[in-house]
């Protein structure tokens, strides 16, 4: 009776570790990023990014599917920023040029949130100075605010009493995949080799 009553147990736990699992299997999300991420992104990557229409260091209108042709790293700054952006920048095209060395080309872009003097000649010269390849983005104030808003950045300018006006903003870099979107972000206290790393994850199971 008692082995009668051990096999029903067994049986039991079986059942309920097998209905454990296949739940489980059901229920977890399909994400073909997973063992590249470094944690969960609150409500979904899809949450984050969208079209965006900019203009370009030539003056002309793009959208995001005319920018992001290859695997993206976009970052919200402003030219005039005194210490953060360049840091920032720099480390993401210190990043690009490890990927690049790898066979990965990664495309670093910069878009200003500071529309009144980052026009697209200043923007442009900006980001061709911190690299090569930087796609450096401006527009209309309405414009700029629709890309930030697409993204969940902050900025908020402060009082121009003269043309040195500084301009808060958040400091996170995008990742962002051609066929995917949005798929990560780095905050600036990650240097470039740990960047590259994480990236070149993204890109090889994209």
């Amino acid at each position: 009776m008692i082995r009668i009553y051990a096999i029903a147990a067994v049986a039991v736990l079986v059942a309920a570790l097998a209905g454990t699992w296949a739940y489980t299997l059901m229920t977890a999300p399909d994400d073909q990023f997973a063992s590249c991420r470094a944690g969960q992104i609150a409500g979904g990557t899809d949450a984050i990014g969208g079209p965006f229409e900019l203009v370009n260091a030539e003056g002309e209108t793009v959208t995001d599917a005319d920018v992001i042709t290859e695997p993206s790293l976009i970052y919200f700054g402003y030219t005039f920023c005194p210490d953060v952006c360049p840091f920032d920048v720099a480390r993401n095209a210190d990043a690009v040029d490890l990927l690049e060395e790898k066979g990965h080309m990664v495309t670093p872009v910069f878009i200003s949130v500071d529309p009144q003097r980052d026009t697209p000649e200043v923007v442009g010269d900006f980001a061709f100075n911190l690299h090569e390849r930087m796609i450096g983005l401006t527009g209309s104030p309405d414009q700029v605010d629709a890309a930030s808003k697409a993204y969940k950045t902050y900025y908020k300018a402060h009082p121009a009493e003269d043309e040195f006006y500084l301009v808060d903003h958040s400091t996170f870099s995008y990742l962002v995949l051609p066929q995917h979107g949005f798929v990560e972000f780095f905050r600036r206290d990650i240097p470039a080799e740990q960047m590259a790393d994480r990236i070149g994850c993204f890109v090889a199971n994209a």
